[in-house]
């Protein structure tokens, strides 16, 4: 039984850290992508909106990583459905974003 708590602890703690670290690269992204945005709003560059979105959905990617994989320790029901409802709206956040980017695109190849 000994044996047991620990690996579930070894788990907690891998599963802690994996999210954390997806989180960090979530953020970073984001941050980089605004940092160049506003770079590129000064240069007055016609893809702003474009490079803008594209970073932010891929930051929303990673947070929805960490997301996930924060759901491999969930013990109470109420917890699950917490995540479950932030995994829904960063989802329908990406899907959105993915829609704008498309719309972006065509708007620039026409």
């Amino acid at each position: 039984m000994e044996l047991y708590h620990i690996l579930e602890h070894a788990f907690t703690v891998i599963v802690q850290c994996g999210v954390l670290f997806l989180e960090c690269i979530g953020v970073t992204v984001l941050l980089v992508a605004a940092v160049k945005s506003v770079i590129g709003c000064f240069r007055k560059s016609s893809h702003v909106r474009l490079n803008l979105a594209q970073g932010i959905a891929l930051a929303l990617e990673f947070k929805l990583g960490g997301e996930v994989l924060r759901t491999a320790i969930v013990r109470e029901p109420s917890e699950l459905l917490i995540l479950g409802a932030i995994i829904l709206l960063r989802g329908a956040l990406t899907f959105l974003i993915h829609w704008e980017i498309k719309t972006e695109e065509s708007k620039i190849s026409s």
